[in-house]
C-alpha cells in the first residue's frame, strides 16, 4: 500500500512539474491595436505569419473614441487571457496600449510583458498625439482630412480624403489595395487626438519600436525622440516605409514583435 501511495505522488508531482515547465515555455499572447483610419484587417499579414509560428494572436477592437475609454477596453480583452501578454499598437493605437499596458495604476492590465510600437505614439503624461504630430515638422496629415461629420452625440469624427488617402497614409501598398483601405477607414473622433495620456506604461514595461522614415503621417524624428525617450531595446527604422508597415513590411514588423515576446 505504501508503495502504491508513493508511486501516485510522484507521479502527481511530476506531471505538476510537466505543467509548470510547460506553462513557463509557452508564449505570450500577441494583442494587437489599430490607429486611426484603420481597422483590424490591417493586422492580417502580420496576424498570419506569427500564427504560422505558433503564437496566440488577438486582433482588438478599438473604438478610437478617447484614450482612456479604449485603453479600457483593450486592458479587458488583455486581463481575460490567461498568461504573458505582447501589446502591440500602431499610430494611435500606441497612445491606447500605454494607457491599457499600466496595470499599476489599477485600471490597466497586470499581465502585460512587452509593448511594441508600430509606428505608433508613446505619449508621456499629459501629452497628446495630435501635440506629439506638431512637436516635429514633417506631418502631411492635416490638410488631407476631409470636412469633419458632425455627431448627434456632439463632437467630430475625422476621416482621410478618399482620393488623398493613398500617397498620405499607405504610400508603399498597392494602389487598388489602398484605394480599399480609404474607402474601409475607421474614422477617429477628434477629441480623442487632443486628450492627455494619464499613465504611460513604456515607464515600467520594456519597449520595442519600429516606424518608416517615409511615414507622413507622424514625423519620424518624432517617433525616434519617443523611442529614446522610452529606453527602447530596440528600435527599427525601414528605409522608405510608410505609415502602414505592418501592411508593407510584415515580416520586419513581426520579427520585431517576436524579439518582443521571447525577451527576458
Amino acid at each position: 500500500m505504501k508503495k502504491i501511495i508513493s508511486g501516485g505522488l510522484a507521479l502527481a508531482m511530476a506531471l505538476m512539474a510537466s505543467t509548470a515547465q510547460a506553462q513557463s515555455t509557452a508564449k505570450p499572447t500577441i494583442l494587437l491595436v489599430h490607429g486611426a483610419f484603420a481597422d483590424s484587417s490591417s493586422w492580417n499579414g502580420v496576424t498570419a505569419r506569427l500564427q504560422r509560428d505558433g503564437y496566440r494572436v488577438i486582433a482588438a477592437p478599438n473604438p478610437l473614441r478617447g484614450v482612456r475609454a479604449d485603453a479600457d477596453v483593450v486592458a479587458d480583452v488583455a486581463k481575460s487571457v490567461d498568461g504573458p501578454v505582447v501589446l502591440v499598437g500602431h499610430s494611435y493605437g500606441g497612445s491606447v496600449i500605454s494607457e491599457a499596458g499600466s496595470g499599476e495604476t489599477g485600471r490597466g492590465a497586470a499581465n502585460v510583458k512587452a509593448l511594441v510600437y508600430v509606428a505608433a505614439f508613446a505619449p508621456e503624461e499629459g501629452e497628446t498625439a495630435l501635440g506629439l504630430t506638431g512637436k516635429f515638422p514633417g506631418s502631411t496629415l492635416g490638410p488631407t482630412l476631409a470636412p469633419p461629420v458632425k455627431l448627434s452625440s456632439g463632437g467630430n469624427d475625422l476621416y482621410i480624403r478618399q482620393n488623398l488617402f493613398p500617397a498620405q497614409f499607405a504610400a508603399d501598398v498597392p494602389a487598388q489595395a489602398a484605394r480599399l483601405m480609404a474607402a474601409g477607414q475607421r474614422p477617429i473622433a477628434e477629441a480623442a487626438l487632443n486628450e492627455p495620456e494619464s499613465a504611460p506604461a513604456w515607464k515600467h514595461i520594456p519597449s520595442w519600436f519600429i516606424y518608416g522614415d517615409g511615414d507622413r503621417n507622424i514625423p519620424p524624428a518624432a517617433m525616434a525622440f519617443m523611442a529614446e525617450r522610452a529606453r527602447s531595446r530596440q528600435t527599427v527604422v525601414v528605409k522608405g516605409a510608410s505609415h502602414v508597415l505592418m501592411i508593407s513590411h510584415p515580416e520586419q514588423v513581426v520579427a520585431l514583435i517576436e524579439k518582443a515576446a521571447t525577451a527576458p
